[in-house]
């Protein structure tokens, strides 16, 4: 397990520098370098990412060589040219908005998507099992603008069970609203929102995964054997389960899409209203920010599920090591599947 968590921080440190350089080429050598200053509140801003990070007169190595020394070391990310505020903050206040979008979308989605992928794998083809994907299609094919407003509408201003807008921190109450009650009640309809956008694919995932898995020789032989229905289930979820973390990696990535429309509904705080305004006023420092925070967000995520992959799939682990001897020692000519192969048949 050590040796595999040590690999893939490995492959993420690699991910890192790979995200800035591409980081660096579009922002930094791709634009026109546009010279001079721009008076803001808190003093003359420099509108050039080339001029706020001191990258003039440097060649291009040396320029990416200092751009990555001053994000990793120094932790700073330039100034906005419209309010001359450091991005770092701006991303600092904005970040876990829609960190606990995202995080609580995620852990909705699964939530509902979940039972209703094994329900209709229990009960394939029924009318439980039509309906049960008739109403997650409608979610998953609807805009997120769209169900956000719509949701709004009928669970906030027509049944007032839910606040329309807004945003409570959970730590830091204010006079307001505030602390983990407030802070829920008010992120449950984007929550809503953002696992219906996810939920259909998933709920859809499952139940092939659970009908293939449910067909393997070994299910078989426990039920011959006389194993409960909940102990074969629970060996069923457990390998149905597999693709799914796959593919929860990926989706990140479209989650943070999705969390920039979901947000601007919802008019919370988030990255991706500062993303906007970023775009809307052409405010360079703060787009690439968002960016680099995004791009490690979704890096650091793919790591933690392959994490997780590797504790809920032993195999994962022994196919590395198996990999690992291949290569330390490359006179032998058996290859790691056919080790397997031969172990099996033995």
């Amino acid at each position: 397990m050590l040796g595999f968590v040590v690999a893939r921080l490995a492959w993420a440190l690699v991910l890192a520098l790979v995200i800035t350089l591409f980081t660096f080429v579009i922002f930094f050598v791709i634009p026109t370098d546009q010279r001079g200053g721009t008076l803001v509140n808190s003093g003359p801003v420099d509108p050039t990412l080339q001029g706020q990070f001191n990258l003039r007169q440097k060649s291009v190595p040396s320029q990416y060589v200092h751009f990555v020394k001053t994000v990793f070391r120094d932790g700073d990310l330039g100034r906005s040219i419209r309010s001359g505020t450091p991005v770092t903050a701006i991303i600092g206040s904005a970040l876990p908005v829609t960190a606990s979008l995202v995080i609580g979308g995620v852990i909705f989605w699964i939530l509902l998507a979940v039972p209703i992928g094994i329900v209709s794998a229990l009960r394939p083809r029924s009318l439980l099992d039509r309906s049960l994907m008739i109403f997650l299609l409608i979610g998953v094919s609807a805009h997120p603008i769209w169900l956000g407003l719509m949701l709004s509408y009928f669970l906030g201003f027509r049944l007032h069970a839910f606040p329309i807008t807004g945003y409570c921190d959970a730590f830091h109450p204010s006079i307001v609203c505030g602390g983990p009650r407030q802070w829920a009640y008010h992120m449950f309809l984007p929550w809503l929102t953002f696992a219906f956008l996810f939920a259909a694919i998933y709920a859809r995932m499952i139940r092939a995964s659970v009908l293939e898995t449910l067909d393997e020789d070994y299910v078989r032989t426990a039920r011959a054997k006389g194993a409960g229905a909940l102990r074969v289930q629970r060996h069923v979820l457990r390998n149905a389960m597999l693709p799914v973390v796959s593919m929860l990696g990926m989706d990140i990535g479209l989650a943070f899409g999705g969390a920039v429309f979901i947000e601007t509904v919802y008019g919370l705080p988030g990255l991706g209203k500062v993303l906007v305004r970023g775009l809307a006023g052409g405010d360079l420092p703060v787009i690439m920010g968002v960016v680099l925070v995004v791009s490690f967000a979704v890096a650091i995520a793919n790591l933690l599920v392959d994490i997780l992959y590797c504790s809920i799939d032993p195999r994962v682990r022994l196919e590395t090591y198996q990999t690992a001897a291949v290569v330390r020692a490359p006179g032998r000519t058996r290859s790691p599947r056919r080790a397997r192969v031969k172990e099996s048949t033995t």
